[in-house]
C-alpha cells in the first residue's frame, strides 16, 4: 500500500458528546500518528469532526488515499459509511479500548453498517497508553499498511452445531406457529442514531416470518394526551408497590421527580394502547433523537415492556428493542418464544457491548444499555420489580428529565444472539455465556467508569475479546437466562437465517 494515509474523525450528531470527547480523540490521533511514523508511514488529518452524512460525503468521498477513522466515543454509522461506500481504498477503523467513552461501541456499529452495505474495511484496537508499545496492535497496523487488509483468527467461529432431537422439535413447533401467524413488529419510527445495520425492512423481514408496521413517533405524543390520568396514577402506584427505587433530586437530578416518572408512564401507556390496537407482537422504539427535546427518555417505559411485572400486564413481556434496532428485535422475539416453549422465564435483555476486562482468568464484558433491560435480570422473580433503580438520565444527553430502568444483573448461564445483514443475506450469531458476580469494588469501578445510571450485566460471552472485536457485526446483543442455544440455532436455520456459532468447540 502506497501513498499518504488520511486520518478522519467520525463524530456524534450532537455537539456535547463531540466536545467531551475532544481531548480523548486528539490524544488517540497523536498516538496513531506516532504508530504510523514508527512504521515509516506518513499521514495527514481530515479537518474537524464529521457530524452529518453530507460532511462524510464531501470530505471523505474525494479521498482516494488509504483511510483510518478514529473511534473513541459514540459515532453515527453514516458519518463514516456515506463517505466511503462505493469506493475500495483501504479503510481501517481504529479505537482505544476504553469504557469511559464508548469508542469501541462506535467502532462495532460502524463496522456492522459498512458490512451491511458491502464496504470492505478492517479493525484495530488497543488498550495501551502508548500505542506503539502494544505489539499486537502494531503488528495489525503494519499488516494493514502493507496489504490494505487485516486477517483475524477464526478459531472461535463455527457454522454448524449439533442439535438434539428435542431442541429441533421445540424449534420446529415455534417455527410452525410463526408460519401460521407471522410476527408483527410495531416500529415507532425508524432506526436511531445512525445504525444503518439495525434496519432490515419488509423485503428481508418477510422472508423470516416477520412483518413490520411503522407508526410515526408523533403518535406517542398525540395518543399520550388522551391517556386517562387515573391510569397514570394507578401505574405509578403499581411500580412503587412492586419495589422500584427512585433516586429523585440530588446533584445533577434536581429536576427529576414523580412528575417526570409519571410522564414516562404516560408514554408507556400510549405505546401499550398502540400495541393493543394493531395487535402487535413486539416493539421497536426509536426515541432518539426525534423526541429527545419533547418527551422524557423512553428507558423507563421500555424496561417495563420487557418485564412481565408491569402496569396493565397480561402476564407476558412485550419484547421491546430500543433504538428501533431490528437486529435485536428479531432475535429477542424468537428467544422469548423459545423460552416460553421450554418453560423458562420469557424475559430477554437488550444491551450495548460497552467495554470489558479480565476477571478470574476470563474476559468479562460490561453489557450496559440506556434502553430496554427488564426487571427479571435484577431479581429472577417474574412477579416483582425489586432491584430496579431509576436514576435521572444524564442531562447532557437528555434535556427533558426522566429516569432509567437500572440494576445489577444476577449471575447465571445465558444464551445470546444477534441478527445482521451481510452479503445481502440475513445472518444470526448465537452463543453461550454466563453472567458473573463481580466483587463490589471492581463492579463499582467498572460501572462508574462507564455510565453508572444504566443497567449492568457483567458477562462472559464465551469468546475472547479479540474474536468479538474482530468479527462481531453490532454494538448490541440480545441475552436470555437459560440454555436455548440448540433451539435458537435450529429455529434460525428453519426460518432461513445463515448461522454463525461464536464460541469454543
Amino acid at each position: 500500500m502506497s501513498g499518504k494515509i488520511a486520518i478522519f474523525w467520525p463524530g456524534d450528531y450532537r455537539k456535547t458528546p463531540n466536545a467531551q470527547a475532544l481531548p480523548h480523540i486528539t490524544e488517540a490521533t497523536v498516538q496513531l500518528e506516532r504508530a504510523l511514523a514508527k512504521l515509516g508511514r506518513s499521514s495527514y488529518r481530515v479537518d474537524g469532526y464529521l457530524t452529518k452524512p453530507h460532511e462524510a460525503i464531501e470530505k471523505l468521498g474525494p479521498i482516494d488515499d488509504p483511510l483510518i477513522g478514529v473511534y473513541v466515543h459514540w459515532v453515527y454509522g453514516p458519518h463514516t459509511t456515506d463517505g466511503v461506500v462505493g469506493k475500495d481504498n483501504p479503510l481501517l477503523l481504529a479505537s482505544n479500548f476504553s469504557g469511559t467513552w464508548p469508542g469501541l461501541v462506535g467502532l462495532l456499529n460502524t463496522g456492522a453498517c459498512l458490512e451491511s452495505v458491502g464496504r470492505r474495511f478492517s479493525r484495530a484496537w488497543t488498550d495501551a497508553d502508548d500505542w506503539t508499545a502494544d505489539a499486537g496492535f502494531m503488528s495489525r497496523l503494519d499488516e494493514w499498511c502493507s496489504t490494505g487488509r487485516i486477517a483475524y483468527p477464526e478459531d472461535e467461529i463455527r457454522y454448524h452445531a449439533a442439535i438434539s432431537p428435542e431442541a429441533a422439535a421445540l424449534a420446529g413447533g415455534v417455527a410452525a406457529a410463526i408460519r401460521r401467524r407471522r410476527v408483527l413488529a410495531l416500529m415507532l419510527g425508524d432506526t436511531s442514531m445512525g445504525m444503518i445495520n439495525g434496519y432490515f425492512g419488509p423485503r428481508l423481514l418477510n422472508r423470516i416470518g416477520f412483518a413490520e408496521h411503522k407508526v410515526d413517533q408523533a403518535w406517542i405524543i398525540e395518543r399520550g394526551r388522551a391517556v386517562d390520568p387515573k391510569r397514570i396514577e394507578a401505574a405509578y402506584a403499581f411500580v412503587k408497590a412492586k419495589g422500584i427505587t427512585f433516586h429523585y433530586g440530588g446533584k445533577g437530578a434536581e429536576d427529576f421527580d414523580e412528575a417526570a416518572t409519571k410522564e414516562q408512564l404516560r408514554d408507556y401507556l400510549a405505546v401499550l394502547d398502540l400495541v393493543d390496537e394493531f395487535k402487535a407482537d413486539c416493539v421497536g422504539w426509536q426515541y432518539q433523537l426525534g423526541l429527545i427535546g419533547l418527551r422524557p427518555p423512553s428507558d423507563f417505559a421500555e424496561g417495563l415492556l420487557n418485564s412481565a411485572c408491569r402496569p396493565e400486564s397480561n402476564g407476558d413481556t412485550i419484547v421491546d428493542s430500543t433504538e428501533a434496532d431490528q437486529g435485536n428485535l428479531v432475535p429477542m422475539e424468537l428467544m422469548k418464544r423459545l423460552l416460553k416453549a421450554k418453560d423458562l422465564h420469557q424475559a430477554v435483555f437488550f444491551h450495548d457491548i460497552r467495554w470489558g476486562g479480565e476477571h478470574d482468568g476470563r474476559f468479562v464484558w460490561v453489557l450496559l444499555n440506556s434502553g430496554s433491560s427488564g426487571a427479571y435480570a435484577f431479581n429472577h422473580d417474574p412477579d416483582t420489580l425489586k432491584g430496579v433503580h431509576s436514576y435521572r438520565q444524564p442531562a447532557g444527553y437528555f434535556p427533558v428529565p426522566g429516569g432509567t430502568f437500572s440494576g445489577v444483573s444476577l449471575p447465571g448461564k445465558v444464551t445470546w444472539s444477534r441478527a445482521y445483514l451481510r452479503g445481502g443475506d440475513l445472518w444470526m450469531d448465537v452463543g453461550r455465556g454466563e453472567v458473573v458476580e463481580l466483587p463490589e469494588a471492581k463492579r463499582e469501578k467498572w460501572w462508574k467508569g462507564t455510565t453508572r445510571e444504566w443497567p449492568l450485566m457483567a458477562t462472559d460471552l464465551g469468546i475472547s475479546r479479540d474474536t468479538l472485536m474482530a468479527h462481531y457485526f453490532s454494538n448490541h446483543v440480545a441475552v436470555a437466562y437459560g440454555d436455548i442455544f440448540g433451539e435458537m440455532v435450529a429455529l434460525s436455520q428453519e426460518l432461513g437465517f445463515k448461522v454463525r456459532i461464536l464460541g469454543g468447540a
